[in-house]
């Protein structure tokens, strides 16, 4: 926990609040715990208007004697120094002197003022049964109410430490609302039209991330400082590969729910469902949050690493931490990406139509992909690069028709035309045999040309000297930086390495 979290354990017994329950806490055990302090609070409530009622009358028994006292003595001193009787109901006259003027003035019964203030004990505590008993006192002020310290403001680092651990309990409360309030209803339920094999696409193994995070966020809790915070990551370095099962059957899961919404009788089910849970999203967003989150630890360890002094013991941990954290999501991004691929490639095979080689998965992956205008050509052409070909193919409907192909190996390219948005690409074993192709902007040939690039160098039989490899493209090793906005509709998200 962050440095102050403790500051409640300093408070007094009575004041201690209820123990948080755990995520995984019974439904009984946290009524228990509402009913117990709710008892505790309304015994503490009765002990102090008891306390004020018995303070307050006994205090107005007292001034009432007083009161009484005074005014029989004064009757008696009138009537000793007065002859005759006065008649009923009439009011009797005092003569004041010049003494009496500084000395205190009489009370009666209507001018009492009272000041209730705490009665305090020798021992400088409250009233034994009740905090903030109060008093009668017969003052001519109304004491202020003790002064409160303000809470200590939490600094940045205690508000990133907070933030995680927060975070990771909204987020084992979501994972528990999947697998006990979804999962587990549709087990018990038994009658819904759903086969087996559906409901195991739909979750995955939300039970198993729901378990590995529950173990987590305990010892997150359970963490003094922030390089304890840290370290529950870099020891779970590993068991992090539970995620790459999930985040790889995610687009499984989106398409068995979609056919579920099909279906009358489970899309009023998960109605009922998300009505009776109180959710304001449906079931496919929090489905969505174990993908969110996985991708995003490695973001708030970078927070955390901001504002830990890199001289303090513990920097070293937090840095090991957005390393670990940093290549699991790298790790599962790359996984998603390759499957993406290979379900396009599946896509691309069962559209392509006059194709007669071997499977195009032989080829390696699909690296990039896009239609441009070729010289010489009326309509569009479709171009699909693989690691170790360029396939060209023309457009007809939701058809490509197979045009050419051109080895990697054999690849040529001229990168400067007299149109600043055109290059050439050619096989050099059939030199008549080129392409000049004219792209939308100076981002897409950027794209195209350093991949091209690459892949001639990858793929050429004979080993490159360094000076052949510049020649070809500076860094080509190293992906460049590109406005991928301009990108997202003129072609596919290009490899990283």
């Amino acid at each position: 926990m962050p440095e102050g979290s403790g500051r409640g354990s300093q408070r007094s017994p009575s004041n201690t609040a209820a123990k948080r329950p755990s995520s995984t806490s019974s439904l009984s055990g946290i009524v228990g715990r509402m009913m117990s302090s709710g008892e505790r609070g309304a015994s503490s409530c009765t002990s102090v208007n008891t306390v004020c009622s018995l303070s307050l009358s006994s205090s107005a028994s007292s001034v009432s004697l007083q009161d009484a006292a005074h005014s029989s003595s004064s009757s008696s001193s009138s009537s000793s120094s007065s002859s005759s009787s006065l008649p009923y109901g009439a009011v009797p006259t005092y003569s004041v002197s010049s003494s009496s003027s500084s000395s205190t003035p009489k009370r009666n019964g209507s001018d009492i003022s009272l000041d209730l203030t705490p009665l305090v004990t020798p021992h400088g505590g409250g009233v034994q049964g009740g905090g903030g008993a109060c008093v009668a006192k017969a003052t001519g002020h109304v004491a202020p109410p003790p002064a409160v310290a303000p809470p200590r403001q939490l600094s940045r680092l205690e508000r990133v430490v907070l933030e995680i651990v927060e975070t990771e309990q909204a987020y084992v409360r979501d994972l528990k609302s999947i697998a006990e309030d979804y999962l587990g209803c549709i087990i018990d339920y038994g009658v819904l039209p759903l086969k087996p094999e559906q409901v195991s696409s739909l979750f995955c193994n939300i039970e198993d991330i729901y378990e590995f995070n529950s173990d987590l966020l305990e010892d997150l809790e359970r963490s003094p400082h922030a390089a304890a915070i840290a370290e529950c990551f870099v020891e779970r370095s590993e068991a992090f590969d539970i995620y790459t099962l999930y985040c790889m059957n995610y687009p499984n899961s989106v398409a068995v729910l979609r056919e579920c919404m099909k279906n009358e009788c489970l899309v009023r089910f998960f109605q009922e469902r998300q009505t009776t849970l109180n959710h304001s999203l449906p079931l496919e967003t929090y489905l969505l949050k174990p993908v969110q989150r996985i991708l995003k630890y490695h973001l708030l360890l970078q927070e955390l690493s901001k504002h830990f002094d890199k001289s303090d013991p513990g920097y070293e941990v937090i840095e090991d931490a957005i390393i670990t954290m940093t290549a699991v999501a790298w790790y599962i991004n790359d996984m998603k990406r390759k499957q993406e691929h290979a379900v396009r490639l599946q896509e691309i095979e069962s559209l392509l139509v006059n194709w007669s080689g071997p499977d195009l998965s032989g080829f390696g992956e699909l690296v990039l992909e896009g239609s441009f205008r070729v010289q010489r050509v009326k309509k569009e052409r479709a171009f699909f690069l693989f690691d170790k070909m360029l396939l060209i193919a023309k457009k007809r409907l939701e058809h490509f028709v197979y045009s050419t192909h051109i080895f990697c190996c054999n690849l040529l390219l001229v990168e400067t035309l007299k149109d600043p948005l055109c290059f050439k690409v050619s096989d050099q074993t059939i030199p008549k045999q080129q392409h000049i192709v004219q792209t939308k902007n100076q981002e897409e040939k950027r794209l195209w040309l350093h991949y091209l690039k690459r892949l001639i160098v990858e793929n050429h039989p004979a080993s490159l000297p360094q000076k052949a490899r510049q020649v070809l493209g500076d860094n080509f090793c190293q992906s460049p930086q590109f406005d991928q906005d301009n990108l997202k509709k003129t072609s596919a998200s290009p490899r990283l390495d």
